[in-house]
């Protein structure tokens, strides 16, 4: 049993939410009291039942109420969004605690969800995390499999592989599909092809669209659908520069990077030194986004570009205020030719502090920035804020 970092309220009710396959039914049922009442909307037969009337959930809680029922737990909430009318009114009257999991916040809202705003706390969950999984973490199979709790606990690279090749199959089917607005799967097909290759770089939904043979608004909507069914994220530019014209669009990665790697056909390859670094960025960016949530430490992720090409990897930003700007390199030395966009950063922001995340074996100071190896980095990283 790995010890997930994602804590649950003990007294509010909660909505959970995280891609398929990252454990959450596993997290509740695990931390769910004696006699908690359990709903999957995964069984076609309870979906069909509350599909066709959802004040049956209301009516069937209240009889559960009468025999001391006072927790309930609803799976893949998004199934059946009405239930969140049902939810809210049992949820108002105070005799009931819910925890509710989803992943797909996309078809709460276009399905009239209100997600429960001022009654039930949210929380997120991830891929495993480093320090999840503890000794057994293992760099390289993390940047080629990715960190899905099945992915992790299979037996062979072979199990992974294939586990990561359904993984993907089945997105396609069953989350994609699911969304009303994607009807051309064909083309989603070819635009998650290009997304997947060009994880991590600025986003140009002119240039996707042509690559793709898609209509640049057709290319904004399949990236929101991304998100919206939480296998993708934004990383927005930090704009805020008293020196430098700087670079607006966001960049887009996958949450996770065997996805990326199935998704790109590369699970079985060897990865060189330019694929590996970019493997290797996504991850330290994952991770972080991922720690950020899991510490509730009201931060935010960044990048930075300047017009002019200069650039760092990941800001993190606290309250308004830059707290680190860090630069992500899989090497295993650092040289000055590294830091080229740190320097171009601190000539607009002297005062915070720059690091290098990267694969030295001990921490040292160059030209006044941390070379900081990735281990100690997620350590210590509330240490950051």
């Amino acid at each position: 049993m790995i010890n997930r970092l994602c804590s649950l309220p003990e007294r509010q009710s909660c909505l959970l939410f995280g891609p398929r396959q990252t454990g959450k039914s596993t997290l509740v049922r695990g931390l769910l009291p004696a006699g908690a009442w359990t709903v999957d909307l995964l069984e076609h037969d309870t979906f069909l039942r509350y599909s066709k009337d959802p004040s049956l959930l209301r009516r069937e809680v209240e009889a559960r109420m009468r025999d001391g029922t006072s927790v309930v737990f609803v799976d893949e909430v998004q199934k059946v969004p009405a239930l969140l009318d049902e939810v809210q009114g049992l949820i108002d009257r105070g005799a009931v605690r819910f925890v509710l999991t989803g992943s797909s916040a996309r078809k709460l809202k276009r399905g009239g969800g209100n997600l429960l705003a001022g009654r039930a706390v949210t929380r997120r969950l991830h891929p495993l995390t480093y320090r999840e999984i503890g000794e057994r973490f293992d760099l390289s199979r993390a940047l080629r499999f990715g960190t899905l709790p099945v992915i992790v606990t299979a037996e062979s690279d072979s199990e992974a592989k294939d586990l990561l090749r359904s993984y993907s199959e089945t997105y396609l089917r069953e989350e994609i599909q699911a969304e009303a607005v994607v009807r051309n799967l064909g083309g989603f097909a070819r635009f998650l092809d290009v997304a997947a290759s060009q994880c991590g770089e600025i986003l140009n939904y002119t240039a996707v669209g042509r690559d793709v043979a898609l209509a640049t608004r057709t290319v904004q909507e399949y990236f929101q659908v991304l998100e919206d069914t939480l296998l993708g994220f934004r990383l927005e530019a930090w704009s805020r520069s008293p020196r430098a014209r700087l670079v607006k669009h966001p960049r887009f990665y996958l949450f996770d990077t065997g996805v990326t790697n199935a998704l790109t056909h590369r699970l079985s390859a060897t990865a060189d030194p330019i694929a590996r670094g970019r493997l290797f960025e996504q991850w330290v960016v994952l991770e972080s986004l991922r720690m950020v949530d899991y510490l509730d430490a009201e931060a935010q992720c960044y990048y930075w570009r300047t017009n002019q090409g200069a650039e760092v990897d990941l800001l993190l930003v606290r309250h308004g205020h830059l707290v680190a700007a860090i630069e992500i390199k899989a090497k295993h030395q650092i040289a000055s030719p590294d830091l080229s966009g740190l320097r171009s950063f601190a000539d607009a922001h002297p005062d915070v502090p720059r690091l290098v995340v990267c694969e030295v074996p001990e921490e040292h100071l160059l030209q006044e920035v941390r070379i900081v190896p990735w281990r100690r980095f997620f350590d210590r990283f509330e240490d950051l804020f």
